[in-house]
């Protein structure tokens, strides 16, 4: 089990990001949460299985139809065990 920090730049936000990613995480049984960045990124944390979550970070590259990803960075995490589910976060 892996766990990263994900921040995904570019046209991101107003496009159906998040609600798509937890779908994208909820397919692949990935557990943490995403939300929009007061800079206009979006931040997410994804853990579970090592196949799983490259395959979300994948996903973070595309996005959803209407977005225009430019950059994806990744950072490892700890794994929290509290993550049981893939939530909505407000704005930070």
């Amino acid at each position: 089990m892996i766990a990263w920090r994900i921040v995904v730049c570019g046209r991101v936000q107003g496009v159906g990001y998040r609600i798509s990613m937890r779908a994208a995480a909820d397919d692949l049984r990935v557990t943490g949460w995403v939300r929009n960045r007061r800079d206009g990124t979006v931040e997410a944390v994804a853990q579970g299985d090592d196949d799983d979550v490259e395959r979300i970070v994948a996903w973070c590259r595309r996005g959803p139809p209407a977005a225009r990803v430019a950059t994806v960075a990744t950072e490892v995490l700890d794994v929290d065990p509290a993550l049981e589910s893939f939530e909505l976060r407000k704005t930070e």
